[in-house]
């Protein structure tokens, strides 16, 4: 697609969850680690809410041996439902429902073996389908004035070709991320001339870096599926979407909301921390909890 306004719809969010989560051993031992709770919420829910959220009624579960819990988690519960309704547990009977998903919304489909984000992301072509479609990193988790996919796809109704969001990382961390080689920036949106797979400080062409948030096109499984190994030895997606740059517009989208990486120790428990303290029922306890920690310090 070109620019201006878009007739096509965001069909499917794809949200892999095929990795180990060896960085949390031995919690991930028996549980897969997008089923760590932040508060009380896994981390898969908070993807799927945010899916929903921005009108994606469809969501595609890349998943690996070992993951059932995951799609387990949005199946009905009803022997636990009828014990809460029969214990008048109105709230938690509530927080159970939100978890459920409307049959035939949420598919799954297997990543025989963990070869990168790019090849999960393969995998779920048939589930797709030939339409623009969403990735979502559970990993990396949001929280803004508004949904940072709802954000994404009002800009790329503008926009069209491919979305990627970005923030600005100290350029001592460029090594973790995809990174952005920038052209005319418009407000939030910077057009991509190229982007560049974990590139060592000083060798960086920006510090915009990508965040687990995407809206692709077709065109980017035709790019994966040649299976060219980048990175660590990895299908990269960042590549794809590098390589189908020059047929159709690719923006960085600097959204607004603070991002927190679950896939780090330190982060997942700062983002609990921040989601507590944005809840009305547990602010004034978590920020005692907090001062008085620190008065120990």
């Amino acid at each position: 697609h070109g620019g201006g306004a878009m007739s096509a719809r965001i069909g499917a969010a794809v949200i892999p969850v095929g990795g180990l989560g060896t960085r949390f051993l031995p919690a991930t031992k028996a549980a897969p680690k997008e089923m760590l709770p932040v508060v009380d919420k896994p981390l898969i829910q908070y993807a799927a809410e945010e899916a929903r959220a921005a009108g994606i009624e469809r969501i595609v579960l890349v998943t690996a041996r070992g993951k059932s819990a995951i799609a387990d988690h949005f199946d009905e519960a009803p022997e636990l439902a009828a014990a809460l309704a029969a214990s008048g547990k109105t709230a938690e009977a509530a927080a159970l429902a939100a978890s459920d998903a409307a049959p035939g919304t949420v598919l799954t489909v297997r990543q025989p073996r963990p070869l990168g984000l790019g090849h999960a992301v393969l995998c779920a072509r048939a589930a797709v389908g030939d339409e623009p479609f969403a990735v979502l990193l559970p990993d990396d988790l949001i929280v803004g004035p508004r949904p940072c996919l709802a954000q994404m796809i009002e800009a790329w109704e503008r926009t069209g070709g491919m979305l990627v969001a970005a923030m600005r990382v100290p350029a001592a961390e460029t090594g973790r991320y995809g990174i952005v080689a920038p052209g005319a920036r418009k407000g939030r949106l910077v057009a991509v001339s190229g982007l560049v797979e974990k590139p060592a400080p000083g060798a960086a062409p920006s510090d915009l870096a990508i965040v687990g948030r995407y809206i692709l096109g077709p065109a980017a499984f035709a790019h994966l599926e040649r299976g060219r190994r980048g990175a660590g030895g990895e299908i990269q997606l960042t590549d794809a979407i590098a390589a189908a740059a020059g047929a159709a517009p690719v923006h960085a989208f600097l959204f607004e909301g603070e991002r927190f990486d679950c896939g780090d120790k330190l982060g997942f428990l700062e983002a609990s921390i921040a989601c507590a303290l944005a809840r009305p029922d547990m602010a004034d306890g978590m920020r005692a909890i907090l001062a008085r920690r620190a008065g120990r310090a």
